[in-house]
């Protein structure tokens, strides 16, 4: 009997997109407010589309934006994305339910995933292949990070109550700690599998690592880049904006 040839797994981006970005403001959520020309999105889909091991890319938006003209601009950056209206109240029930819909449609259960957050457009194909690279050799789930760099305080929890300013109580150690970004890179159903559980036991998961980390196991960290900082308030965006107009000349 000729023995069966086993593929080895593919890589497929998911970037869910379902958030309102009420902290920068705006009428558009965040993601595809103009940033330096473009919209934001646009950026990180670039990236992972011109990553070669990058085999597709899933776009989980609110239902209620899927048919907003927005979608089709960005999608003609690539015939390997796709929008869906797979968009939750919540960041990590948006990424269980496109994990679902990956699934659904038969991409296979021990692909590799990189989540990646779309306000983080400082992303590049080279780190998205950093990360592959040392992901594949290891055979085991890892994140892009940073280790912290500055001073750590604990401000005392009774300091701002009734309007009194924070106070620092102590400083923390910074060895050993490190700031997570994206993208997070996981086999498919296993990453699937950690969400739905943290989420039936109302676990704080923040980020696709700390589901992995409740499972039992320890994601890789693997260093990643300052430009890839995540745009949340106004200052980030106007830092950002001047980083990639920077970059185009």
């Amino acid at each position: 009997m000729d023995a069966v040839i086993q593929s080895s797994p593919q890589c497929h981006a998911l970037l869910p997109t379902a958030g309102t970005g009420s902290r920068l403001g705006g009428v558009l959520p965040k993601q595809f407010q103009e940033l330096a020309g473009k919209p934001m999105l646009s950026y990180a889909l670039e990236a992972f589309a011109k990553t070669p091991e990058i085999n597709s890319i899933w776009v989980g938006v609110s239902p209620g934006f899927i048919d907003n003209p927005i979608l089709s601009a960005l999608s003609s950056n690539s015939t390997a994305i796709r929008f869906l209206p797979s968009g939750g109240p919540t960041r990590q029930e948006t990424v269980r339910n496109t994990l679902a819909a990956m699934l659904k449609a038969g991409i296979p259960e021990t692909d590799w995933v990189l989540v990646h957050d779309a306000a983080r457009p400082g992303i590049s194909p080279a780190l998205i292949q950093k990360l592959i690279h040392a992901v594949t050799q290891a055979g085991e789930g890892g994140l892009l990070a940073m280790p912290l760099a500055d001073t750590l305080k604990m401000a005392d929890a009774n300091s701002a109550i009734a309007g009194n300013p924070n106070r620092a109580m102590k400083t923390i150690s910074r060895d050993h700690l490190w700031q997570a970004q994206t993208p997070q890179m996981f086999g498919l159903k296993r990453l699937h599998d950690a969400i739905e559980e943290g989420i039936r036991l109302e676990a704080d998961i923040t980020d696709e690592a700390s589901a992995i980390e409740l499972s039992g196991s320890s994601p890789l960290l693997v260093e990643g880049a300052t430009c890839n900082f995540k745009v949340t308030h106004p200052a980030d965006w106007d830092l950002m904006q001047t980083i990639l107009r920077a970059c185009d000349k």
